[in-house]
């Protein structure tokens, strides 16, 4: 068959109606497509996209045995890496990791890796009866902080290895960031629900509604027996702009704002919890957060602005996410900035004062720094703004446990081991970057497993 230089689209929902509906958007490649894209593997011997992986994944590996008509064992293989393949396959940013390193892409478009990698993990939960079987206990007890990526990558590589496992959720379920943060139609519900279930059949016990520093404590969880703990609570304190009118009704965060539609089913006629439907929204920020937002608040039959201050090439955001966003008819205003929420006689949102920027020298992160352009402030009416302007960790668990410190912006300081300024307390995740990605959580969860196995076996 003829080659192609460019990776199969993956088919979506239509633009018109997935705005109106939480379905997933991407509907994912068949086997026919899936084992074409695979072809499209030139198997290099040196595996760069394997180093670009934050776990490490054999991805020719797994990609071969598509080729060959054996899913089962593509999912054997990816599974050796991966304690979350249905996820990172959808929500992973594989533009800027492992497809970014793909040969093929020097030339023509990278494989389509993660379009594979969720194909593999949907073929495998959809048709496979087998469950994990719980390996014999080697004694030592690990308590987990967090049901996010970290954590659960983290609890997994200890439970295969005999740990006794307890995660601490603060919230009703479990799956952190991926339940409450990521809406359903980029990561439906049932592909978390089904993850965790593979956890608690290896032995891992989840406990939710705890809230560490308040519903016990670290040193408590010592007292109790605990010989490690690592903490994977994520960056969930919201940040703002400190501009006057965020106080105003109908101002949310998108932390807030996510939360009860992704976790509480806000979105939903019959939820207890409420959300306010407004009819013009405007999102403040450019990162997969904003989007997120800004999609969600359009499918409550919102017009929705993005407002973001540089231009379009430096959205944080991935490049899928900003088309998906256009082609529901989302709007961008760019080299915009706002600089006051003006409210009405009710104490609520009535409009949004910006002004006009341009972009001048690079800042410290290389991205050129917005300057304002004289006399070019303006004012649009919205009856809601939503601030995604990114995430800090939560400064309780350093607040109430001697000898943990964090740096400047409230991280949590940790060694090449991860493990913090506190002997035995391991951490990683937003916890400890601050807020990134799901990969990258999980790479710091397995690699503080590691560090915590190897601390306690060698006793």
């Amino acid at each position: 068959m003829p080659f192609d230089p460019k990776k199969h689209i993956m088919p979506t929902q239509d633009p018109a109606i997935r705005a109106t509906n939480f379905k997933e958007v991407a509907l994912g490649y068949s086997p026919t497509i899936a084992k074409d894209e695979a072809l499209r593997c030139l198997n290099c011997p040196t595996k760069p996209c394997v180093t670009k992986c934050p776990v490490h994944i054999d991805i020719p590996g797994f990609i071969k045995k598509i080729k060959e008509d054996d899913l089962e064992g593509a999912y054997s293989v990816i599974a050796e890496s991966s304690s979350l393949p249905a996820v990172c396959g959808r929500v992973c940013p594989q533009e800027r990791q492992c497809e970014s390193a793909c040969t093929l892409g020097i030339k023509f478009e990278p494989v389509g890796i993660g379009r594979l990698e969720r194909f593999v993990a949907d073929y495998h939960n959809e048709n496979s009866k087998t469950k994990a079987v719980k390996p014999e206990s080697n004694g030592h007890k690990v308590a987990v902080v967090g049901s996010g990526p970290s954590g659960l990558a983290c609890a997994s590589d200890l439970a295969k290895q005999g740990f006794e496992v307890t995660i601490y959720e603060a919230l009703h379920k479990a799956g952190g960031v991926l339940i409450y943060g990521i809406p359903e139609f980029r990561l439906p519900k049932k592909i978390v629900a089904r993850e965790i279930e593979g956890l608690k059949e290896l032995g891992v016990d989840i406990q939710t509604n705890v809230v560490i520093g308040k519903t016990i404590t670290i040193d408590e969880l010592f007292e109790e027996g605990y010989e490690a703990i690592f903490i994977g609570s994520g960056a969930g304190l919201p940040k703002f702009m400190g501009i006057p009118g965020e106080s105003l009704k109908n101002v949310f965060s998108a932390n807030e704002f996510l939360t009860r539609i992704n976790l509480m089913g806000a979105y939903l006629p019959e939820s207890d919890t409420p959300i306010f439907h407004a009819k013009k929204v405007a999102v403040v920020g450019g990162g997969n957060v904003a989007m997120d937002a800004a999609r969600s608040a359009r499918r409550l039959g919102a017009e929705v602005s993005i407002v973001y201050r540089r231009t379009e090439k430096e959205l944080p955001a991935r490049v899928e996410e900003v088309e998906h966003a256009k082609e529901e008819g989302i709007k961008f205003e760019l080299l915009t900035n706002p600089i006051e929420i003006l409210g009405s006689e009710d104490g609520s949102v009535s409009s949004l004062k910006c002004i006009r920027m341009e972009l001048g020298e690079p800042d410290a992160s290389g991205r050129r720094s917005p300057v304002p352009v004289k006399d070019s402030e303006f004012v649009e009416d919205f009856d809601c703004v939503i601030m995604a302007l990114g995430t800090s960790p939560n400064p309780l668990i350093k607040n109430t446990t001697a000898g943990i410190e964090t740096e400047k912006h409230g991280c949590l300081i940790v060694n090449e081991e991860e493990e913090t300024t506190r002997q035995n307390v391991f951490a990683g995740g937003d916890a400890v970057t601050g807020a990134a990605t799901v990969i990258l959580a999980m790479g710091a969860g397995k690699k503080a497993a590691a560090s915590i196995a190897k601390r306690l076996l060698e006793k």
